[in-house]
C-alpha cells in the first residue's frame, strides 16, 4: 500500500475520472480540522491510467499539430484555384481595395469557420475526439491567419505597425507582390505563414 497527500491526489482522480479507480480509494482524517490521507490498494492502476491519458492527451496534441500544418497547404490550394478561380467575386474587393472595413472577402472566415465547427461539434457528440483535435487545429490555423493577414500585413487593427522582425518583413513583402496582380489569372504568393526564400533573402540584415 502506498500513502498520498489528499489534496493534490484527488483532484488527480477527479480529472482522470476513470471508473473504478475511486471505489479503490479509502480516505481517513488524522483528526479534526486536519487534512486527509489517502490509501490506494492498487496504487499501480493509478500510475497505468495517469501514463494512458497523458498518452491521448499528446496524440491529441500532435493530431492538432497536424491539421495545423496542413492547413497552409489547402490555404495556398484553397487561395490559389477557388479565390482566383470561380470565387473570384468575393475575393475581388481585397485586391481592389474600397471604402469601408468589411469586404465580401471577410465571408471566407466564415467558409473555413464551418468545418472546424464541425469537428469539435460532432467530434464531441460521437465521442471521436481525434476529430475534435483536428478542428481544434484549423481553428488555431484560422487566429494565426486572422492575426498574420488581418492585423501584420493588411493593419485593420493598428498593431505592429514598426516591427522590424525579419519573418513579418518577409510576410509582408511577399504579400505585397501578391497584391500587385489586380485581377485573378496572375499571382504569386498564395500561402500565407510559409514564405518563399527569395522574400526572406531580401530581408537580410546587411554586415
Amino acid at each position: 500500500m502506498a500513502e498520498w497527500g489528499t489534496g493534490l491526489l484527488q483532484l488527480y482522480l477527479l480529472v482522470l475520472h476513470q471508473p473504478g479507480i475511486i471505489d479503490r480509494v479509502a480516505v481517513v482524517p488524522f483528526s479534526k480540522g486536519q487534512s486527509f490521507r489517502c490509501t490506494f490498494v492498487y496504487h499501480t492502476d493509478v500510475v497505468f491510467y495517469g501514463a494512458q491519458n497523458f498518452f491521448i492527451m499528446i496524440v491529441y496534441t500532435l493530431i492538432a499539430l497536424a491539421a495545423f500544418c496542413i492547413m497552409e497547404g489547402i490555404t495556398w490550394l484553397t487561395h490559389r484555384f477557388v479565390m482566383h478561380g470561380f470565387l473570384w467575386r468575393l475575393h475581388e474587393d481585397h485586391h481592389k481595395k474600397g471604402t469601408g472595413f468589411f469586404e465580401k472577402n471577410d465571408a471566407f472566415f466564415l467558409i473555413f469557420a464551418i468545418p472546424s465547427w464541425l469537428c469539435i461539434m460532432l467530434g464531441s457528440m460521437l465521442h471521436a475526439y481525434w476529430v475534435v483535435s483536428i478542428g481544434a487545429g484549423v481553428t488555431l490555423y484560422g487566429l494565426a491567419y486572422f492575426i498574420v493577414h488581418e492585423i501584420i500585413i493588411h493593419q485593420r487593427f493598428k498593431l505592429f505597425t514598426r516591427s522590424n522582425n525579419r519573418y513579418i518583413k518577409a510576410i509582408r513583402r511577399a504579400h505585397k507582390m501578391h497584391h500587385k496582380h489586380l485581377d485573378k489569372q496572375e499571382g504569386e504568393s498564395f500561402g500565407m505563414l510559409i514564405v518563399a526564400k527569395k522574400y526572406w533573402e531580401q530581408q537580410k540584415i546587411p554586415h
